[in-house]
């Protein structure tokens, strides 16, 4: 493989120019052009012609987090929800990165809580301490009152922005959408909210799994629906979050997580064969095999796991989503540029999405986030 970088300063003249050496393969630097295989010529954005493994130029790029790391309408509109329940500041929200670095994908504005209200769930979304639900179910009874989630009654809202962004967008780039996987959404209710140690979640899981699996299979028809209702409202790929799955034991994730991630792909598959599933779990560097079990066209890798080998691991027949830490976008530029740089040497020119490990921190230099998108977007192949 030969990767060119284009310019943004002849990227640190070719960021020591052993860094890209690849199979015995001098890099090439700038203005130098490479003829190895012809780029499939289309329409469709570079994000989907990635995950399915056509030839592209350059690997695509957008950041999880990025709707959200604007402070200007948080101020205006303190409330998450008032935010994230609007579609016209939902739309003004997820296109602020894209008019500002152009990613390759751009993701609704949301929260993978959003569902609950619907489902008869109350909860709220508090500044300074995140998610709050108000009455965990704690037993058979409680879950009974769970109900279907039905989107086009409950989050409209989700419909109307998911469209306009399409309009806007074009194929210029991706939009996506995302959901909170079952595990991870019934850790939240169990809980109450966030958690450390995941108590209430693991006593119903090992002392009550009847009730925990009726609340599981409650989700997992739920964002089967959300899914296909994402999808047909313009989303043309869906990232599933199961960001607390990885506090179980992989014979524990066998039981409680797999089986549902299962059989929402298999579901969303029959009716949607041609959206793209990606599937992000913190934390999953016991776990990829499983996660690849799953049946999702990319797994996103946190910044823990090392890329070539998560590739390795995963097999080459799954796209890859990644895995820069997101503490890297507070160092230099030159740090910043050789860790992009290393990323995408060791994932390869197939299959692979360009991202950080995890969302935007809080705090992270706005430059830097620029620097980040120039480096991406200046790679090629």
């Amino acid at each position: 493989m030969i990767l060119v970088i284009m310019d943004v300063q002849k990227l640190m003249e070719c960021v020591i120019s052993s860094v890209f050496v690849l199979n015995g393969i001098p890099n090439l630097c700038v203005g130098t052009t490479v003829t190895e295989r012809k780029v499939s010529a289309t329409t469709e954005p570079l994000l989907l012609r990635a995950v399915k493994g056509e030839v592209v130029d350059r690997p695509p790029v957008w950041l999880m987090r990025q709707a959200g790391s604007y402070q200007t309408l948080c101020e205006k509109y303190p409330s998450f929800r008032d935010r994230s329940e609007n579609a016209d500041l939902v739309v003004e929200i997820s296109l602020q990165p894209w008019k500002v670095f152009k990613p390759d994908g751009v993701i609704l504005f949301s929260d993978i809580l959003t569902p609950l209200s619907g489902m008869n769930i109350p909860f709220d979304i508090v500044k300074g301490k995140g998610p709050i639900i108000f009455n965990p179910p704690q037993s058979a009874a409680d879950v009974d009152q769970v109900r279907e989630f039905i989107p086009e009654e409950s989050v409209p809202y989700v419909g109307e922005a998911l469209k306009r962004l399409r309009n806007e967008v074009g194929n210029e780039a991706a939009v996506l959408g995302f959901v909170g996987a079952p595990f991870t959404l019934s850790s939240y209710v169990i809980e109450g909210g966030s958690s450390k140690n995941f108590t209430q979640i693991k006593k119903l899981a090992f002392s009550q799994p009847k009730v925990l699996h009726a609340l599981l299979e409650k989700f997992t028809t739920s964002m089967i629906t959300y899914i296909r209702y994402q999808a047909d409202s313009g989303a043309q790929a869906v990232q599933i979050f199961d960001s607390w799955a990885t506090e179980l034991s992989p014979v524990d994730f066998e039981q409680f997580s797999l089986p549902y991630l299962k059989q929402i792909v298999e579901a969303v598959k029959q009716t949607h064969p041609n959206l793209p599933l990606i599937l992000y779990a913190s934390g999953s560097g016991g776990l990829l095999e499983r996660l690849a079990r799953t049946g999702v066209d990319v797994v996103s890798l946190d910044w823990t796991v090392d890329m070539a080998e998560g590739r390795d691991r995963l097999g080459r027949n799954i796209a890859v989503q990644g895995n820069v830490d997101p503490g890297v976008l507070f160092g230099s530029k030159e740090f910043i540029t050789s860790r992009i740089l290393d990323t995408v040497k060791k994932a390869g020119r197939d299959k692979h999405i360009l991202n950080l490990g995890h969302g935007i921190k809080v705090g992270t230099p706005e430059e830097n986030v620029a620097h980040f998108f120039e480096v991406a977007q200046g790679i090629r192949y």
